[in-house]
């Protein structure tokens, strides 16, 4: 390789490499652009591929046992105004009966009311 590839935006590792038009980072997984937007990483998509954006309501589509606890979030479970965060657990939200948790976007799927 004659050129150098740009370090990861989130680790700083100097282990990236190119696959099509994309970089890619082996030490996190982190993917980015050439030009420097972050698209990858700021688009949040349900279990069946929409794009999902705060305050969405969404439904969830498996039972959930809650870590620590024998409580278990059902099946259709609706939640109501949903919060994107980075990281694992994309979601942050108000389950009714529970209170506040993160939920995985692979396990939800977005209403349309």
């Amino acid at each position: 390789m004659t050129d150098s590839l740009p370090p990861c935006p989130e680790c700083s590792s100097e282990f990236t490499y190119e696959v099509d038009s994309l970089f890619n980072c082996p030490e996190c997984g982190h993917e980015w652009t050439a030009a420097g937007g972050d698209e990858s990483g700021s688009e949040i998509r349900d279990s069946v591929g929409n794009l999902l954006a705060d305050g969405d309501t969404v439904t969830v589509i498996k039972d959930l046992k809650l870590k620590g606890s024998s409580t278990v979030v059902k099946v259709g479970t609706k939640v109501r105004g949903i919060r994107l965060v980075p990281g694992d657990h994309d979601i942050d939200c108000k389950v009714p009966g529970i209170g506040q948790i993160g939920l995985k976007s692979q396990f939800v799927k977005k209403v349309t009311e």
